[in-house]
């Protein structure tokens, strides 16, 4: 990993058409040792010009979400599957996903979460390396080898689904609360604080 520094991806140039249009390398944001990872799939347009994953309009339905069940972005981490914006925000190519696989593993490595939460279609079939049916699939569990241990994978829907289907908010907001539960949070309060 001699491209990256900690959980920091400082250089690559594995994907010359990503390479080609990002303005920068979005790394994953919050706490190293966070028991929520949350994966997206790559930056969109903000994020490329802020820096940080999820912090448009997406990003804000997860922030009051993460709010409701007690968490903030200070108590978790988020990152991406690939770390440079596709252009036109298309979908990552499997070579671009295969390409940054290695810094996601080292990351969920690191960081050790209790519980992986795959944001949308690509993230849980990149995690899952299946077909995923999201919308039938959220708030499902599957224990899977990743970044040298077994993970606990999450199934979520992306939070622009509810901006875009409003009948598919419960199941988001769902899911998220589970996160929150496998991770010990309860009420806002954390459960490992009574031990």
């Amino acid at each position: 990993m001699d491209q990256m520094e900690g959980l920091e991806v400082v250089e690559c140039t594995k994907c010359p058409e990503l390479v080609e249009s990002r303005s920068q390398i979005v790394n994953g944001d919050g706490p190293e040792d966070a028991d929520v990872l949350f994966v997206g799939e790559a930056p969109g347009k903000n994020e490329d010009e802020e820096g940080k994953p999820f912090v448009g309009r997406s990003g804000s339905v997860l922030d009051s979400e993460l709010e409701a069940v007690g968490l903030s972005r200070a108590d978790i981490r988020i990152t991406n599957c690939v770390r440079c914006r596709p252009p036109e925000n298309r979908d990552p190519s499997k070579e671009e996903l295969a390409n940054c696989r290695g810094y996601l593993e080292h990351e969920i490595d690191l960081v050790d979460p209790d519980v992986v939460v795959t944001l949308g279609k690509v993230p849980g079939e990149h995690l899952l390396e299946r077909d995923v049916a999201v919308t039938k699939e959220s708030g499902s569990v599957e224990r899977v080898e990743l970044g040298g241990d077994e993970r606990n994978v999450l199934v979520c829907l992306h939070p622009a689904a509810t901006l875009y289907d409003r009948s598919q908010e419960e199941a988001f907001e769902e899911t998220i609360a589970k996160a929150a539960m496998m991770a010990g949070v309860e009420g806002g309060q954390s459960q490992l604080e009574d031990y």
